[in-house]
């Protein structure tokens, strides 16, 4: 009976999924001068399994961001003084704050114009949870580049794509 057989598979498959919330890791890296670049990381339940790396962001694109980093770190009750002194070492970020730094570094990476980086950052910031959600899940999907760019021409009236 191969019905029996299939849904034994797909029990295993979903007893794969892990329990608990998603939980995000920043891990500073040290720029030039007094700047750094982050790389943020994804893992299940409390962040200290393996994780999946979600995105890369250079020193010249975290300054543009600054005060949304700042933002995710202290919202899960870290002191931004963190990021000064944790060179290498991952900061813990909660679901909901990694969420939404992942969206706004997502949305912002390729954007030069300042009017339209503040527009981004408005614009995340002033989404609810769920809506972070759909959209993080949307950008790191199998069609991400355009997630990515339509959520840039939404959060930024970008019609022209940088």
């Amino acid at each position: 009976m191969t019905h029996g057989k299939s849904n034994g598979l797909a029990a295993r498959r979903i007893g794969a999924i892990p329990d608990g919330a998603r939980a995000f890791r920043l891990t500073v890296k040290p720029g030039p001068s007094d700047t750094y670049g982050l790389a943020i990381a994804e893992s299940y339940g409390d962040g200290t399994g393996p994780t999946t790396p979600v995105l890369t962001a250079t020193a010249p694109q975290v300054s543009r961001v600054v005060d949304a980093v700042l933002a995710a770190v202290r919202a899960t009750g870290h002191s931004a003084g963190r990021l000064a002194v944790e060179h290498g070492r991952p900061i813990p970020l909660d679901e909901a704050a990694g969420v939404r730094l992942a969206l706004t570094l997502f949305a912002s990476q390729p954007v030069t114009k300042h009017d339209r980086i503040r527009s981004i950052v408005a614009g995340v910031n002033t989404m609810s949870v769920e809506e972070t959600y759909y959209w993080y899940a949307k950008c790191v999907g199998p069609s991400a580049i355009r997630a990515r760019r339509a959520l840039r021409i939404l959060l930024a009236d970008n019609k022209t794509g940088a």
